[in-house]
């Protein structure tokens, strides 16, 4: 029973806490040795000779040459003749479509293929309709749970509020799924994708989660059709809800290509459109790469993780849409600085440096760098100046003076690193609710997501300028799902070169559970954010539908980021795959 002994509630729903008192007296709680790190004798000049700790992480693979030899051979008249000619068709198509199972079925395609972003305007006049008739036509969904899950995924997915009730007319009189059903392997992979929607207390969703579940592996142990098997045993890796957009559509486009009711017209125009959009992420990547040369950050901070390459990538996932460049160069510029200065913190810095350091930015004042040692001036600048610069662009295109928000993210970033490096300097384990008090903001996600904000918002609300300030549940839930994914994924790594101990170690030891069971209750908190998560997305709220998106893909890219372990910090594995699929290699057409 330790797995459940820390409700799901009450990590979830705190404000930001102090540490304990004991903390701050300097002892121990666990009373363990510090963790064993490697050491590095640095020589500064104006400082003492100082023990320090070092990471020794792998150089990029990703070179700045290699990065700005990159072309695409999409980007030409002829490719945008045919893709123009192909989005017609189409359109067409949506245009033609009458029974609604036929029309949610190709928004489905159009949405797992990656190109429902291309026709918003008319699925969403399909959706309106699909819902505004829930309740009075239902012949051709009456019984028929591919329909009726499909029904009820697609309008939550898309921000409709349909009840769980729909359905009960598939359990039987013991209140349980009828066995037959079992039988249906397609309705059941629908649904079971459906229950990935639920919010807090739709315990009908939590029963069809098991269910499903429970027969799609069994099916699998069956002689089922090939193609069929292949789409389970991706749902049963990780549900299509929780999975990064363009990874996505990159792995179901070549699945859909198998099957033998395969459209050909949407099939060309989803990989022109996919080789089109990865030679504009081309081109943004290339202007980040430029940048992040200026800055020498990776020349001159050699202890930190130099990630140009997978900072991008974050941002792929967060906003993959080619009319959204701007916001994708800005956050890679931030994400490059947050992992810059999240290595000073954890890996490199004195206790004493980094106080003066939070300090400094806290202040934002340029003359505040004087007080810094060197490594850290640079660090500083670059943070000041593009900081600076982003919130100088929006007040010339928009009017909108956004630096004290800007700042203030920046603060509170830094504020959580300190106190996580005093925990780590006392020896300190907290709890677990004491831990993700601060390591919800520790993580970056608030920091991203502000800044995303401003990137994509026009106009600027009062009350969203208030939701954002004062970090509002979508935010907050984003960012607990990144915190626990980087810690199942990260932990261990990051206790060997020595770190404050993360939710995993926490848990186990608050509450003397295995590390099994801990991680088994890390991955039930995720699944509870998720929800609450889903909750916001149907209710109203002050952001747009694409700021939303962007908090709700952070929650998705740090998913697909830590699902095989530290794919942001060890590049030659999963990661460098997706780099080439997403952003290097163009789907053939031929």
């Amino acid at each position: 029973m330790a797995l459940f002994m820390l409700s799901s509630t009450s990590i979830l729903s705190y404000s930001l806490l102090p540490p304990r008192r004991d903390f701050w007296m300097g002892k121990s709680i666990s009373g363990k040795p510090a963790h064993p790190v490697q050491c590095v004798v640095v020589n500064r000049p104006s400082y003492e000779t100082t023990v320090r700790r070092t990471a020794n992480y792998q150089a990029p693979i990703w070179d700045y040459d290699y990065v700005q030899s990159l072309r695409s051979d999409y980007t030409g008249e002829t490719c945008i003749g045919r893709f123009d000619q192909l989005k017609r068709e189409v359109k067409m198509m949506l245009g033609k479509v009458e029974k609604p199972l036929d029309q949610l079925e190709l928004i489905d395609l159009l949405q797992r293929l990656g190109i429902s972003y291309q026709f918003e305007d008319e699925i969403k006049r399909l959706l309106n309709s699909i819902y505004c008739n829930h309740n009075i036509d239902d012949k051709w969904k009456k019984e028929n749970l591919h329909a009726t899950a499909l029904e009820f995924r697609i309008l939550r997915q898309n921000g409709y509020s349909i009840p769980q009730d729909v359905f009960s007319s598939f359990k039987d009189e013991m209140g349980g799924f009828k066995a037959c059903l079992s039988e249906d392997i397609q309705g059941i992979l629908c649904l079971y994708e459906a229950s990935y929607l639920s919010i807090e207390g739709e315990s009908i969703l939590e029963e069809a989660r098991d269910f499903t579940k429970k027969h799609l592996e069994g099916c699998l142990r069956q002689n089922i059709d090939e193609n069929l098997a292949i789409l389970v045993s991706h749902a049963l890796e990780l549900p299509l809800h929780w999975r990064m957009l363009r990874l996505e559509a990159r792995w179901f486009i070549d699945a859909y290509e198998r099957r033998q009711d395969m459209n050909p017209i949407l099939l060309e125009f989803a990989k022109l459109d996919y080789n089109m959009v990865q030679a504009k992420h081309q081109e943004d990547l290339k202007y980040a790469s430029r940048w992040w040369r200026s800055t020498r950050l990776g020349e001159k901070l050699s202890f930190a993780r130099d990630r140009l390459m997978e900072n991008f990538l974050w941002t792929v996932g967060v906003i993959f849409e080619p009319q959204f460049g701007y916001c994708r160069r800005m956050l890679t510029k931030v994400n490059a600085l947050i992992t810059t200065i999240d290595d000073v913190y954890d890996v490199y810095g004195t206790l004493e440096e980094l106080e003066l350091f939070t300090d400094a930015v806290d202040r934002w004042d340029i003359n505040a760098m004087d007080q810094l040692p060197e490594y850290m001036k640079i660090c500083f600048l670059a943070l000041y100046n593009s900081t600076n610069e982003m919130a100088y662009d929006l007040l010339k295109e928009q009017g909108s003076h956004i630096i004290a928000y800007l700042r203030k993210a920046w603060a509170d970033l830094c504020k959580s690193y300190l106190l996580e490096a005093k925990w780590y300097h006392a020896r300190y384990t907290p709890t677990l609710q004491e831990y993700l008090s601060n390591a919800w903001i520790s993580i970056s996600a608030p920091t991203i997501l502000v800044h995303a904000f401003f990137f994509v918002t026009n106009p600027i609300t009062e009350d969203a300028l208030e939701c954002v300030e004062q970090y509002c549940n979508i935010i907050r839930w984003s960012s607990i799902i990144l915190r626990l994914s980087d810690d199942l994924g990260t932990s261990s790594d990051e206790l060997k070169r020595g770190d404050v101990p993360k939710s995993i170690q926490c848990y186990m030891h608050e509450t003397g559970a295995s590390e099994e069971d801990a991680r088994e209750h890390i991955k039930c908190l995720i699944g509870e954010t998720w929800k609450k998560m889903n909750e916001d997305r149907v209710m109203e709220s002050p952001f747009s539908q694409t700021f939303i998106g962007i908090a709700i893909n952070l929650a998705r890219m740090a998913q697909c980021m830590y699902q095989y372990g530290d794919g942001h910090g060890v590049q030659d594995r999963e990661t460098k795959d997706r780099v080439l699929s997403l952003l290097i290699e163009p789907i053939p057409l031929v």
